[in-house]
Order: structure tokens, then C-alpha cells, then sequence
């Protein structure tokens, strides 16, 4: 699943769960809330093994050119 996937469903799953209370809490306050709490849910996600696309795709490019440079230096 993509990492902005993922954080979509647990948006969804949060809003959905506090429907009721949004006719009761302005908007800003809830857009506060989801500001304060999506961060740590992206922490909680990345610490079960989970990274997000872009970080995984990073790692993968420098790992291939580590991989590049070994390559290179025991041509030499």
C-alpha cells in the first residue's frame, strides 16, 4: 500500500469515527487536530516497518550508487 494511501485510510477511518463531532467542533479545530496527529501516526506506521515511498525510493538510489561505486573500485 502507498504510504499516501495508507495515510488516507487512516484519515478517513478518523473522520468517519468523529462525523458526529465535527457538527459540534469548527473546522479549524479538527484541522488542528488532524495536523498534530497525522505526524505521529506516520512515526507509529514507519516504526512497524513501514517508510514512506519517496524515503524508500532515496535509500534505493543511494544504495545503488554505493553499489556502483564498489563496482568501480574493485575494477581497480
Amino acid at each position: 500500500m502507498k504510504d499516501k494511501d495508507l495515510t488516507e485510510a487512516l484519515k478517513n477511518i478518523i473522520e468517519k469515527e468523529l462525523k458526529i463531532f465535527s457538527k459540534l467542533i469548527p473546522k479549524d479545530t479538527i484541522k488542528n487536530i488532524e495536523n498534530s496527529i497525522f505526524p505521529q501516526i506516520e512515526k507509529i506506521v514507519e516504526q512497524s516497518g513501514y517508510v514512506k515511498k519517496t524515503k524508500y525510493e532515496n535509500l534505493k538510489r543511494i544504495i545503488d550508487n554505493l553499489e556502483e561505486r564498489i563496482s568501480d573500485l574493485e575494477k581497480n
